[in-house]
């Protein structure tokens, strides 16, 4: 057998599964950014600053889920693996631990956004308008988080399970409550008194608890073996945990830190004037929208890299996880080139005009260049995680942010005061560094270290099998 023929790989086969997982994940967010821009843009209507005030609320949100995502990461890589070996034990403890921790984290977070909500907006802005509208925001927003991480606990367990299209159910029919919900509170339809920006908190509440009831009555349905194994989903044993702990250390260090960091950079952008604000707000809602592309990709990457380590199946895995980067990076860029293209009625539908309009296609543009790299890193990160190496990405990122991205951010934003734009591009210098040591840790193989026993019979003696593209140059 020639090289090339040890090498061809089915691509006809691999998109399929790619688009199993990827496609219903990727709907799943798409609904959800849908909801949050038809949220800006009835907040819109309202004024510009409460666009502001809410879009920092979010940001609060934002670092509640940096907090608990690296409960998540860890979750997805043992129930990803032993989804692949088929073991229910594994499986059913690793989502009881999963949930516990996310609980743990929401409930810290709902506590400040309900009790503490004028100490969290003094964080964000030194503006009083703004101040006073989001405490009101999150004096109510703050009951939908422990409903949050309980809907995002679930989708985990089912997209780990090859159950994705549940959790699309569950978005699909929580995003029509919310907008229906926003239409009737925010504006006072329907015989109620108009609430604003407070009718947007209750909507969400609500929204989130009919997300629950969907996701639980579909599982119902289908059967769901693991889902309804309460009794087995707490049964931990020192081993185990001290296992999952210490695989999720750096994943949540990780999280933690970097969600610090987003905080800081965040704190900066909340001290520019009133009008960047507002496009930071709308900024981030078509962020999400990106993003929730890539969140396909890395549950595929997390799926079936992970389902393969798991098994054994070690150079599938590996090809595969080459294959799944840059299959992200051009869906990506077809994205963001076209937020970019129809930026006009996109921003304008949203309520940005004037110097809020430049800001905002401003920050479109610089982030079209470096969404393409950032979303590259993020897959070879989680597809590292999922095969059990949670500890290269972490460190790389973890560093670069803290010593390279703060400072400059801090000092172009709070010291130099210079333009808005400028201190925006300065949040990605460090991603084509990183993108260029991440290719080399995914081209060396080190990233495979299974968790569970087949999986660490087959690393005994395994080196990878290099891409072909790589192969080929090598031979000429």
């Amino acid at each position: 057998m020639s090289f090339l023929d040890k090498e061809k790989f089915d691509w006809r086969d691999f998109l399929k599964r790619v688009a199993v997982i990827a496609i219903p994940v990727a709907l799943q967010n798409l609904l959800t950014t849908t909801g949050s821009m038809v949220d800006t843009m009835m907040i819109a209507s309202i004024g510009r600053i409460e666009v502001g005030a809410v879009g920092l609320c979010a940001q609060f949100s934002s670092l509640m889920f940096s907090c608990y995502w690296g409960f998540v990461g860890g979750g997805m890589l043992f129930l990803s693996q032993y989804w692949g070996v088929k073991d229910d034990d594994g499986i059913n403890r690793s989502y009881g631990i999963t949930l516990s921790c996310l609980l743990t984290v929401a409930l810290i977070f709902c506590i400040m956004a309900i009790c503490f909500p004028g100490l969290v907006m003094s964080l964000y802005t030194d503006k009083e308008t703004i101040q006073r509208i989001g405490i009101e925001y999150l004096r109510i927003a703050g009951f939908s988080y422990p409903l949050m991480v309980i809907s995002v606990a679930m989708s985990v367990l089912l997209r780990c399970t090859e159950r994705v299209r549940i959790p699309l159910y569950g978005s699909l029919v929580a995003v029509a409550t919310n907008i229906f919900l926003n239409w009737v509170l925010i504006f006072g339809n329907l015989g109620f008194r108009p609430m604003g920006v407070r009718g947007a908190a209750l909507a969400t509440v609500i929204a989130q608890a009919v997300s629950i009831g969907i996701i639980t009555l579909f599982a119902f349905r289908n059967r769901h073996v693991y889902f309804f194994a309460v009794n087995r989903h707490f049964r931990f044993t020192r081993a185990f945990m001290s296992d999952f702990f210490r695989k999720c250390s750096p994943i949540i260090a990780n999280e933690f830190f970097i969600g610090l960091g987003n905080m800081v950079i965040n704190v900066v952008l909340g001290r520019q004037p009133e009008e960047a604000i507002a496009a930071v707000a709308v900024f981030r809602t078509l962020e999400g929208l990106v993003i929730g592309f890539f969140a396909g990709f890395s549950n595929a990457a997390s799926i079936l890299v992970g389902k393969e380590v798991g098994t054994g199946n070690l150079d599938t895995a590996y090809r595969r996880a080459w294959r799944l980067v840059y299959l992200c990076q051009l869906v990506i860029g077809l994205v963001v080139f076209s937020l970019v293209l129809l930026h006009v009625p996109i921003l304008t539908v949203m309520g940005m005009k004037g110097e809020s309009f430049r800001i905002a296609f401003g920050f479109l543009c610089i982030y079209a260049v470096a969404a393409f790299i950032r979303m590259g890193n993020w897959t070879q990160n989680d597809t590292f995680r999922a095969a059990g190496d949670a500890s290269y990405g972490t460190i790389l990122e973890i560093v670069f942010m803290w010593l390279m991205l703060i400072p400059i951010v801090w000092l172009t934003g709070m010291v130099l005061k210079l333009p808005t734009l400028l201190v925006f591009a300065c949040c990605y210098l460090d991603e084509p560094i990183r993108y260029v040591l991440m290719q080399v840790h995914l081209y060396r193989g080190k990233w495979i270290k299974p968790v569970t026993p087949e999986g660490r019979a087959a690393l005994k003696g395994w080196k990878p099998c290099k891409p072909g593209f790589i192969q080929v140059i090598k031979m000429t």
